[in-house]
């Protein structure tokens, strides 16, 4: 259609193999207008003979006359229309969006659906209340720009290939070709989702921290989908790793070889494609990568590497038996499980089946999740005799992250193991323990639980959920490691995120808590304290006490001593939240009081990433509640004067 087709630049572009592609700047879609002015300037009403509806298709709306295509453009187009920062979306029934229906995969047919672009992230969505909700998601992540040419930081451009639009985003210096419906792709098509970019920083920094360990280290993005965690691996840490990306989809593999090109990144193993070296072109590859395609379990099984991060969509317990298979001692396995209905309690069927373990809804559901993803991992690996030591657990809306390192040898596998016990579960107060190891049976379970709500309270009040990993959830050295590699590489948004870790992996409020607007100048006086330490250990583990610099061989032994170093006192587990436990007619004190009111009561107290008002503590629930008592006051503090007036009115009547 003439008029959707103005809305682009098109500049025609020649690849290495002299094909040619055109490059467009993408600009708001036409159904994006401030005024009804605007909307009818897209075709000329003024003129004379038939025009066309340019936000439906010829089938659907025929050509007509002018009067007839105002009305229909202010009736249908205009009236339901979205309003976002004076900006109005309004209808659109071009073939924009397609809805397959349930044929055959050789008798496919795809019926157009009408919907509206959304001006922030471009994505279309059919209904009018689903897009105010997904514009008021935007306003509370504080995206209110939008990504079309000229008003966005993050420049967005649309490559078209062959007949295929593609979109250019670009995070974290990387840039990466989404397909249009990358956020609800089909079987066929690439997924990308801008919710994991923590997930993905987070990796990074892991991973950073290993190279460091050991140079170069084989790695592996096992669900490659675009590619873009793979290349920010090999873009920014260069020579120190030997990415493979690996993925099973066919258009994923050719849209991760299209990313390397975009990227100035040689494709290992590929000489039939584009190459960077070809003549005529000065730019040389700043890395290399590998592409497979292959199941992941095959290639996991196959080789071997010293870095895996495992995101499929969904669980991830199906890979974790060929993750542990091949991984080399002392290196780490990162998981993501996106599988939030299992894990958060929503689906206790699928838990069960997936998991292996019993849970119900809880206020510290998300570090439940963290928890049980980690039985499921440590299990894995004690059954190739592998033992893990848990570096992080980080639980957010969208996913679940673990990050494990692996420690060989059947002994390593019979420590890991013990740490997985059955919790505990109190079901009125919601007071928790592990319990104890042993293998007798306690004649009252209760005994253990610190609360008396047995006692007062009639039948069970109790269940025991799990099996569960009992053991730390973080590594205080590996997370101040990390916080040096995200200043390093310039990833502010993770930085309050990981310095939070840091405070409740020392269960400590000492430290300076990461808030909104913390200075950038205290920022980095405050990881170079941190990087001269990390270099100060660094030092000490590669020289002995007379001076002379250690062989390659007794290189295992000072990670070994560096873990020893890194594990600090073990926090307690699981966390309170303040408002869960508030007292009826009270009015609590400010959580940063509370904390230091708790800390003055001789506890060890932080906050946590998993609840913005939970509190990690060492005291019992009862003890807690002692403390929150104490420091409340009276919601109406002039009650009993207004109830004894009400009475002296009474007798006088």
């Amino acid at each position: 259609m003439p008029v959707h087709e103005a809305s682009t630049n098109p500049v025609k572009m020649e690849d290495k193999n002299g094909q040619t592609s055109s490059t467009v700047v993408s600009e708001r879609h036409v159904s994006i207008q401030t005024t009804l002015e605007g909307l009818e300037g897209l075709v000329d009403l003024n003129g004379a003979g038939r025009k066309s509806c340019p936000l439906c298709p010829e089938e659907k709306f025929k050509a007509c006359y002018s009067h007839k295509l105002r009305r229909h453009l202010q009736n249908l187009h205009w009236k339901v229309y979205v309003e976002f920062e004076g900006q109005r979306m309004c209808i659109c029934h071009l073939p924009c969006r397609q809805l397959k229906s349930s044929l055959g995969s050789d008798q496919t047919q795809c019926r157009l659906v009408a919907h509206y672009h959304c001006v922030v992230c471009s994505v279309t969505i059919a209904r009018k209340t689903d897009m105010i909700s997904h514009l008021k998601r935007h306003v509370n992540k504080g995206e209110t720009e939008a990504s079309y040419s000229g008003s966005s930081d993050v420049p967005f451009e649309e490559h078209v290939t062959g007949g295929q639009a593609y979109e250019i985003m670009k995070e974290l210096g990387t840039n990466v070709q989404l397909l249009p419906n990358h956020t609800t792709p089909q079987k066929t098509d690439t997924y990308f989702s801008r919710k994991m970019k923590t997930n993905r920083q987070l990796v990074f920094c892991s991973l950073a921290v290993l190279a460091e360990e050991r140079n170069p280290l084989e790695c592996l993005d096992a669900f490659g989908a675009t590619g873009i965690m793979g290349l920010q691996w090999a873009k920014h840490l260069r020579n120190s790793v030997k990415v493979t990306i690996n993925d099973i989809n066919e258009a994923c593999v050719k849209m991760i070889k299209e990313n390397c090109h975009l990227n100035h990144i040689r494709v290992e193993g590929n000489r039939t494609g584009r190459q960077l070296d070809g003549a005529g072109d000065t730019d040389s590859p700043i890395a290399s990568v590998e592409v497979v395609k292959m199941d992941a379990n095959v290639i996991m099984h196959l080789r071997p590497f010293d870095y895996i991060h495992l995101d499929p969509f969904g669980t991830s317990v199906n890979y974790l038996d060929a993750a542990f298979r091949n991984v080399r001692n002392l290196g780490i396995v990162s998981v993501t499980s996106t599988d939030t209905g299992s894990l958060y309690s929503k689906s206790l069927n699928v838990t069960l089946r997936h998991y292996g373990c019993q849970i119900v809804r809880t206020e510290y559901y998300r570090e439940l999740a963290a928890r049980m993803v980690l039985a499921s991992v440590a299990r894995a690996a004690a059954r190739c005799n592998k033992g893990i030591e848990v570096l992080l657990a980080v639980a957010l809306e969208h996913f679940v992250l673990v990050v494990v390192r692996v420690l060989r040898g059947p002994t390593q596998a019979d420590e890991s193991s013990k740490k997985l016990r059955q919790l505990l579960h109190c079901q009125w107060c919601e007071e928790r323990v592990f319990l104890k190891l042993g293998s007798m049976v306690e004649e009252n379970l209760y005994r253990q639980l610190p609360c008396q709500c047995h006692g007062s309270m009639p039948g069970k009040t109790a269940v025991e959920l799990g099996p569960l990993w009992a053991g730390p959830l973080f590594n205080t050295g590996f997370l101040r490691r990390m916080l040096v590699a995200a200043v390093h590489h310039n990833m502010e948004d993770i930085q309050p995120l990981v310095k939070t870790l840091i405070c409740e992996a020392d269960c400590t409020t000492l430290k300076p808590f990461p808030v909104p607007g913390y200075s950038a100048l205290s920022n980095q006086v405050e990881c170079g304290v941190v990087i001269k330490t990390v270099q100060k250990v660094e030092d000490a583990d590669t020289s002995d006490q007379s001076g002379k610099r250690k062989t390659k061989g007794e290189d295992s032994g000072n990670v070994m001593k560096k873990i020893k170093g890194d594990a600090s006192l073990e926090h307690p587990a699981f966390y309170y939240s303040i408002h869960r436990h508030s007292i009826r007619g009270m009015n609590m004190p400010k959580l940063n009081k509370f904390l230091q009111y708790l800390t003055e009561a001789g506890f060890r107290v932080s906050r946590t990433h998993f609840d913005p008002t939970g509190v990690r503590t060492d005291a019992t629930l009862a003890q807690f509640k002692e403390v929150l008592t104490k420091y409340s006051v009276p919601t109406y503090s002039s009650a009993p004067q207004s109830s004894a007036i009400s009475s002296d009115r009474r007798q006088t009547l």
